[in-house]
């Protein structure tokens, strides 16, 4: 059986977002483990710890995952930003570990004025640096695949494996595969052999096993659109057929799965429901 969840708010304790996430029906649970849009984190006490971890038990909700900040660009060619982004990413995965969050979801990052090539070094040294200043922790960093808007790297399979390969420590690496992203970035699963094709394709590049998270999310642009916009599942370009593949996939009935997608439709109904109802009836 597929292990389903969602993302949810950390508003008023990180115990809050287990509570959502045992209300809404998942299994597992995605968090910020700090406003995303913001540089500056208050610390994470020990009761912080002690609540959040105690709603996982008394729930039974496992494989805790944990996005990294939105202001965060280990691509970026401006010294500054980039030092600046290595330092939050550090926090990042410090926060993870004293939560005892394994994994810590990153978009690669944009090269801007740079290029392709020179951004895809910049992440690795930026990941290098980060591993550096976190010798010991367990949280690992899992790259996210991207849509490819702008200059955002990571919209071909090729970037992520060329990150995992010039990084030092390239053990301490995994994938974030988001369906949504992989759609608007050109990869096509809409029938089972393109599904096969484009699965063929990221083993043959990063290889299956490195992916150790899913995003599901449906698409509000079309296909190959190369940009951002999460639908609920089945309500966007998609459709069902691409998370049915995916679902019945034995490869990944142990990789956990996570909903982005909008919380309330217009009458108002917990989106999050809904969805994991859609997607565990395809398994």
């Amino acid at each position: 059986m597929a292990i389903l969840g969602a993302h949810m708010s950390m508003a008023g304790g990180y115990f809050k977002a287990v509570n959502a996430a045992h209300k809404a029906g998942c299994d597992c649970v995605q968090l910020f483990t700090k406003n995303n849009n913001q540089w500056r984190a208050k610390p994470i006490t020990d009761d912080d710890v002690e609540k959040f971890r105690s709603a996982l038990d008394q729930y039974g909700i496992q494989h805790t995952i944990s996005h990294d900040s939105y202001l965060i660009n280990l691509a970026s060619p401006n010294d500054e930003l980039w030092k600046k982004s290595i330092d939050a990413f550090v926090i990042e995965l410090q926060r993870a570990e004293k939560l005892g969050i394994p994994y810590v979801v990153a978009h690669p990052g944009a090269f801007t004025s740079s290029s392709e090539e020179a951004g895809l070094k910049r992440i690795a040294l930026g990941l290098d640096e980060a591993h550096r200043q976190t010798k010991g922790c367990a949280a690992r960093c899992l790259l996210e695949t991207t849509a490819g808007q702008g200059s955002n790297l990571g919209w071909k399979f090729e970037h992520l494996a060329e990150i995992i390969e010039l990084a030092r420590d390239p053990e301490r690496l995994g994938v974030c595969f988001d369906t949504c992203h992989v759609f608007a970035a050109g990869y096509a699963m809409d029938t089972e052999k393109n599904y096969k094709a484009t699965m063929r394709s990221l083993n043959k590049t990063v290889g299956v096993k490195q992916v150790k998270a899913f995003h599901l999310n449906d698409s509000l642009r079309p296909f190959g659109s190369r940009k951002d916009r999460h639908a609920a599942i089945g309500a966007g370009e998609m459709g069902l057929e691409p998370f049915r593949f995916l679902l019945n996939d034995r490869r990944f009935r142990k990789v956990p799965m996570y909903l982005e997608t909008p919380k309330e439709d217009e009458q108002g109904r917990d989106m999050d429901v809904v969805n994991l109802k859609t997607l565990r009836a395809l398994v």
